[in-house]
């Protein structure tokens, strides 16, 4: 039961990657599909016979638009990884945690605590099992 969940999570995924690479065969198989229909409704050309036109600038057209979206999507993803690089520049600092005691006259201490100690509620919560 768990291995066919798997392998069907695994050739969904697979299948979404290889439409993103057929896209463009896909586009030139819908096109010879339909190229009657493109040409009669859809051609700009369909008034002037005499260009032979025959669909292909509708479908240059696709292609463009393909290829612009591409772009656009390439720009913003390399837009988000730059922003991330840049505003992620996480630097941890970790202080021990010093008790300082001080001892001037007998019976009398002062106790220091260092503010840069972490005072993070998580690690109180988020332990090892107690024995």
């Amino acid at each position: 039961m768990r291995s066919s969940k798997k392998t069907w999570i695994s050739l969904s995924l697979l299948s979404l990657m290889l439409v993103k690479v057929w896209v463009i065969p896909l586009l030139y198989l819908d096109f010879e599909i339909r190229r009657d229909y493109i040409v009669a409704n859809l051609c700009e050309n369909r008034n002037r016979p005499q260009l032979n036109c025959d669909g292909k600038c509708y479908l240059a057209k696709r292609i463009a638009a393909l290829d612009e979206q591409e772009k656009r999507q390439a720009e913003k993803n390399y837009m988000s990884q730059l922003l991330d690089n840049v505003m992620d520049q996480r630097t941890y600092y970790s202080f021990a945690s010093q008790v300082v005691t001080f001892k001037d006259l007998p019976g009398l201490s002062f106790n220091y605590s260092s503010p840069f100690a972490p005072q993070v509620a998580v690690d109180d919560i988020f332990h090892p099992p107690l024995s």
